[in-house]
Order: structure tokens, then C-alpha cells, then sequence
């Protein structure tokens, strides 16, 4: 297996070393290394692997060293530990391209409203990251852009949408990227490279102006990191910038939680059964838990029927606002013939069924009370992220006919869309690894306002069984 990353045989080659966000922190506070070593590892590592894996959107390396130069770029926890940001969010003097080339590039003017708070915790941009076209599809294969490779086997996908920051995290290039979840695009690249991907609970972090106006929030944002403790300290320092008064706080969570939680498994979708694979590693996780003392219980899948055709309905409406308001949202440059066809086929699906869509939305709306009533005896609900191992490059290809594109993701994510549409916190673990040898994400999701709970239960799984590491 053909593995892509940047650390160095002996972990030691570089001011970046083995280390993540926070033993990044620690490494600068300690005077050990200074934040121009840093950044200029991470700009060096970039340089070396993207390349080949093809996560690079926007470089702003320039950008990032005279900030580094700074005493304090930003201040906050992590003022100068390098990091990137998905391609879907504004950055001031950055573009934002979604994944396509179908417009010509605009720098913003000033930071969005996510950007602004994500970057006052003190991590500083090296540039954007690729997506796949608009995040509609789970894997980024543009047909001009090229594919995002898998940095564990680069003849499969990255996942996606937030593919660039799950590669480059998992390849060494920055401990922490920006992710956002939609439909699962922070668990999936979680899943596909090996990551901790947790989407929190609706309205636990800013949102920009384009994605507080969807007619139903299913957008989240978040990140991509190698270890447990850089997620719960980046929701730790994001609530002291952004804390919302109406969400239990997450607080600052540094170890295992000793509550025995009453858990719920599940490998069945509303679409499939996970593959044999998958469901034989669900269970051994489910079999871990145990020996640790948690209480689990084998469930039936707990998801409407017409829950996967309504998020299509709406995913696809989605894509209808984009396309029709293309000229005016993206400039007179906007040429939809330079769309894929994903892009395009959701937009026709959306056109033939909007008489159907005010219904779709209201079932969506409502969903969380009907599976509420399933899992309402559950601390967690445990499911395999996705339902088959990463596919090779060209299963998603996004130029090949609309309805197999379509029939195929929806095959393969066929579990992560539910929290979206819930507001439910879901976080993917890398606890197994496919025969052959590519991560393999487990998903557990808890009621709305408790990340807490999970980030202390994925610590506890961390430190029951380590996740293996690429380089190791």
C-alpha cells in the first residue's frame, strides 16, 4: 500500500515533529521551537506531499510567515500553531471557490463570520483547502481539479467534502484543520484518513451569513485532528470567543468520563446493512465498550423510511439555489456548463420535485422527535460512520451518469446524514482498519448539547485502544 505523509522517519526531522495542536502549544510556549520554525514546517510538509494528494485550494504561505513573524499574530491558545481552512468559508483575502472553477476567483474583503472566530484562537492559515464541488459529494474528484488522494492508499478517496484538510491532517502536514459537515463531510474524511471528526450540536460554533440563511441549519462547522485532547481543546477555546448561552457549555474536557453510559448499536441504515466488514469491526467495538464497562444494547435502525429521500429532496434544493443564483451570487464569470454532473443532476431532481419539498422539509424538521423515541433510553447511539470501506478513486467519479453517482453515495453514506438534520452532536473514531489496512471510522452521536459527553468517551476509547498512526 502506497502511503503519503511528511513525518520524518524519527519524528524529529522538523519543528513539527510527531506533535499535535497541543504539544504544538507546548513546544512554543517551552521556547523550544518558535512559530517561524513552525510555519515554516508546515509550509515545507505542504510543498512535499500536495503534490500527490491534491488537498491545496489557496496558498497563503506568505500570509502565514509575516503573521508567525509577529510576537502575537493573534494571541489565544493557539496562537501560532499552523492550520488550514476548508475552501467553503470566508477568509479575508483569501477567494472562496466551493470546490469548482465555474467562476473566476474574488478575494473577501474581511473574514466571515466563522473565520473571525476560529482564527482569534490564535491558529494562522496557510490557505484553503479542496472540497468536492459545492460538498455534495463524499469523495472530491473534479473532473479539471482532479481527485483528493487518501494519504494511507493514494489510489483511493479522501473523503469529503472536507477532503483537503482530512488529508493533510492525516498526512502531518498541520495538526488541526477547519472542517464542515453538511451531510457527514467532517466524519467521512474522519473516517476515510484515520481522524477524530466530531460535528457538535447545532448552533455550538458560528456560522457564515450564506449557511445561518438555508431554510433548515444542516451545516456544522469543525475540525479535523489526530488526537482526541486538539478537538476538546479547540471546542474549549472556540466557546471562550463563541459560546452559545443556549447549549450546555463543553467546558474544558482533558480525560475519560466516568460515567458507565447506557449505549446503543446499530449497522443497519435506512438504505443498507453496513457491509460484513464493517459490521463485524461495529461489533467489536461494541465488544470493547463492554470490557470497559459500558451497557450495550443491540437496536433496529431507528430512521423514518422517508428520511433518506427527504434530505435528498432538500440536499438537492440546495443545489438548485446555487445553480439558478449563480450570476448573482458568484459574479457575471458564473458558467454553469463548467458544473459536474452531480452538481447539475441534484439541480434537476430538486426542479422536478419542488411541489414535494414543503413536506420533505417539515419531516426533517421533525425528525429528531421520531428517532428521540427510539434511542431515548440511550446515553449513545453507536453506528458505523460509513456503511462500506473507502472506495478507490473514480467509484464517485462526478462526470459519470447522475443516477449512478447518486445511487452510489447514497449506498455509502448511509449513516451520517441523521445528526445533520437532528442538530445532535455525531463524532467518527479511527478504531479499526479494513483488511486492507485503510481506516475504518466508528460513529457515536449523543442528544443535543451533550460534545461533552462524547469527547470524554472518545477519550476513554483513545486510551483503551490507541488509533494507528500512518507513520508508526
Amino acid at each position: 500500500m502506497d502511503r503519503v505523509h511528511a513525518f520524518g522517519e524519527d519524528s524529529s526531522g522538523d519543528a513539527l515533529g510527531d506533535l499535535d495542536a497541543v504539544g504544538v502549544v507546548d513546544a512554543l510556549r517551552a521556547g523550544t521551537v518558535s512559530a517561524r520554525e513552525v510555519i515554516d514546517a508546515a509550509i515545507a510538509r505542504t510543498e512535499a506531499v500536495n503534490p500527490t494528494l491534491n488537498g491545496l485550494a489557496y496558498e497563503a504561505f506568505d500570509r502565514a510567515r509575516a503573521r508567525a513573524a509577529l510576537p502575537r499574530p493573534y494571541g489565544g491558545y493557539f496562537d501560532g500553531v499552523p492550520t488550514f481552512i476548508k475552501d467553503n468559508v470566508t477568509v479575508g483575502g483569501m477567494p472562496t471557490m466551493h470546490g469548482t472553477d465555474a467562476w473566476h476567483p474574488r478575494p473577501a474583503d474581511a473574514d466571515g463570520d466563522f473565520a473571525r472566530a476560529y482564527l482569534s484562537t490564535g491558529l494562522v492559515p496557510l490557505g484553503k483547502t479542496r472540497l468536492s464541488e459545492f460538498g455534495f459529494s463524499a469523495s472530491a474528484e473534479h473532473p479539471r481539479l482532479g481527485p483528493v488522494r487518501n494519504p494511507w492508499n493514494i489510489e483511493h478517496t479522501a473523503g469529503a467534502s472536507s477532503s483537503g484538510s482530512g488529508a493533510f491532517v492525516a498526512a502531518g502536514v498541520v495538526p488541526i484543520a477547519h472542517a464542515n459537515d453538511g451531510g457527514g463531510s467532517i466524519r467521512i474524511p474522519a473516517s476515510c484518513n484515520g481522524l477524530v471528526g466530531l460535528k457538535p450540536s447545532r448552533g455550538r460554533l458560528p456560522l457564515d451569513k450564506d449557511m445561518r440563511q438555508m431554510p433548515l441549519r444542516i451545516v456544522y462547522n469543525g475540525v479535523l485532528t489526530r488526537s482526541v485532547r486538539d478537538t476538546a481543546a479547540f471546542y474549549r477555546e472556540m466557546e471562550r470567543v463563541a459560546a452559545n448561552p443556549k447549549l450546555p457549555p463543553v467546558g474544558d474536557v482533558t480525560g475519560p468520563g466516568k460515567q458507565r453510559l447506557r449505549i446503543a448499536v446499530c449497522t443497519h441504515s435506512v438504505a443498507r446493512e453496513a457491509s460484513p466488514e464493517v459490521s463485524e469491526l461495529t461489533f467489536k467495538t461494541s465488544a470493547l465498550l463492554e470490557e470497559l464497562g459500558h451497557r450495550v444494547s443491540v437496536i433496529d435502525n431507528p430512521v423514518p423510511h422517508r428520511f433518506t429521500a427527504d434530505f435528498l429532496l432538500y440536499w438537492s434544493f440546495l443545489a438548485f439555489a446555487l445553480v439558478r443564483g449563480g450570476r448573482r451570487t458568484f459574479g457575471p464569470s458564473f458558467d454553469r456548463e463548467r458544473l459536474d454532473n452531480l452538481t447539475v443532476g441534484l439541480e434537476r431532481h430538486a426542479a422536478r420535485n419542488l411541489h414535494r419539498l414543503p413536506t420533505a422539509m417539515a419531516r426533517l424538521a421533525r425528525v429528531h422527535k421520531v428517532t428521540g423515541r427510539s434511542t431515548s433510553a440511550f446515553d449513545v447511539l453507536l453506528t458505523p460512520t460509513l456503511a462500506d470501506v473507502t472506495p478507490r478513486i473514480g467509484h464517485l467519479d462526478p462526470s459519470a451518469d447522475y443516477q449512478q453517482i447518486i445511487d452510489r453515495l447514497i449506498d455509502w453514506v448511509a449513516f451520517t446524514p441523521l445528526q445533520n438534520a437532528t442538530g445532535e452532536p455525531s463524532i467518527s473514531l479511527p478504531l479499526a482498519h479494513s483488511a486492507s489496512g485503510l481506516p475504518v471510522g466508528m460513529m457515536f452521536s449523543a442528544p443535543a448539547g451533550q460534545d461533552a459527553r462524547l469527547l470524554g468517551l472518545a477519550y476513554e476509547l483513545e486510551e483503551a485502544h490507541p488509533w494507528r498512526r500512518i507513520h508508526g
